[in-house]
């Protein structure tokens, strides 16, 4: 992969559950408010493929904001890049590029809502704050950042310029309809994954990974 850095998958998520720990040998299992829920391989392997971004304050705190209604842009983002991964390593695509692409494609890290956060049309606006965000906290590969930019295409944006890109294009575009018509509420697979968010009102954040 020509991703740039990648960090270790963090280990502490065999640990803590409101300030009580547990020893957990297991390193799949993870502790959430509704109790131990094992990993299935693949929620392992999307963690190790992404685990210098989730564990990263840039990517916890899009929990702050709201993207689809109720539902928050890292909810949003984590959903669609667990699928991209997923598909793309159907499609023997490049599953790294997916998936990171896919997590970091709403980094805009502001409320869209604000009009005086971003110039434009959002549409516009959002893959370019990003994709700079995006390159600010990690080496992005080229198909990386076409992915970020690209990700609104054809309403803004550039145009997809890989597999991949379409991919996580069509995946984006079918998460926003689930999570905008309420069949699946993908705050549950953050929970899975222990993705720990970071909003306004956490004066002392959590550990990453629970």
């Amino acid at each position: 992969n020509e991703g740039g850095k990648r960090g270790p998958f963090p280990t502490q998520f065999s640990a803590l559950r409101r300030g009580a720990q547990l020893d957990l040998d297991v390193p799949s299992t993870l502790v959430i408010l509704e109790g131990l829920i094992p990993m299935n391989h693949y929620m392992k392997e999307f963690c190790q493929t992404t685990g210098e971004l989730l564990g990263s304050e840039q990517v916890r705190m899009m929990g702050r904001w709201c993207h689809h209604n109720r539902i928050t842009t890292l909810d949003h983002s984590l959903f669609v890049a667990y699928w991209s991964f997923r598909a793309a390593r159907a499609l023997g695509l490049d599953e790294t590029a997916a998936a990171r692409g896919g997590l970091l494609h709403d980094l805009y890290l502001y409320d869209s809502r604000d009009k005086s956060a971003h110039p434009g049309w959002q549409c516009f606006d959002h893959p370019r704050a990003a994709a700079r965000n995006a390159q600010g906290l990690t080496d992005l590969s080229d198909k990386e950042r076409n992915i970020i930019l690209s990700h609104m295409w054809p309403l803004g944006g550039a145009l997809p310029r890989s597999m991949e890109a379409w991919l996580v294009d069509v995946v984006d575009t079918l998460c926003a309809g689930l999570e905008l018509s309420g069949i699946y509420d993908p705050s549950r697979l953050r929970r899975r994954l222990g993705v720990e968010p970071i909003t306004e009102a956490t004066e002392d954040p959590a550990p990453a990974f629970l």
